[in-house]
């Protein structure tokens, strides 16, 4: 397995902008599953989950990696998938929705760990919009590793995606401080 895989073709982000398909690998990061343990942790039937794993096989997200009596077993083909495709209408709007979910888990983290937010609406938008904003202006150094090949593990991704903050902290200045102003520290 992969540590990470950075997904740059359209077709494979519409694929994963699917519900069920995005369960699948979530569930699959915990350990390698059958179809009926699939379909168990979703609550959907075995035809369903088998066409949804199928897809993503065929995408190359997720491989077979023995048979247990008559059942398959699936695992995912990295630890950590890293989705950065150009913006075009068929992954607009799940590039949107992703980031409303992220920076939502973002507010939520904060409020976990005791610290106050004034006003958790306006701390929402200006989450979004730094998240939007690092993330359309990462796509050209993303794309460019992406289409070299370079292997990466988790911990260098997690350092490239610093770096890529970083090259934008200049631009994220004004927004930073109303963040700051929102958050008590």
């Amino acid at each position: 397995m992969k540590e990470v895989i950075i997904i740059t073709d359209p077709e494979v982000v519409k694929l994963l902008s699917d519900p069920t398909r995005f369960k699948i690998l979530q569930l699959l990061r915990q350990r390698p599953m059958s179809i009926i343990e699939l379909s168990d942790a979703t609550s959907k039937g075995r035809t369903t989950i088998y066409r949804h794993v199928k897809a993503l096989e065929k995408a190359g997200l997720v491989e077979e990696i023995e048979t247990r009596g008559n059942e398959k077993v699936y695992a995912r083909v990295a630890r950590l998938f890293l989705i950065k495709a150009d913006p075009n209408e068929s992954t607009e709007e799940f590039r949107r929705a992703y980031i409303q979910v992220e920076a939502e888990k973002l507010v939520t983290i904060l409020e976990k760990a005791g610290f106050k937010v004034k006003d958790r609406k306006k701390l929402l938008k200006l989450t979004s919009e730094v998240l939007n904003s690092i993330e359309l202006n990462s796509q050209p150094v993303i794309k460019r590793i992406s289409e070299s090949e370079i292997e990466m593990s988790e911990i260098e991704l997690f350092h490239l995606l610093n770096m890529l903050v970083f090259l934008q902290s200049c631009e994220l200045c004004e927004k930073a401080e109303k963040v700051r102003e929102l958050i008590e520290l």
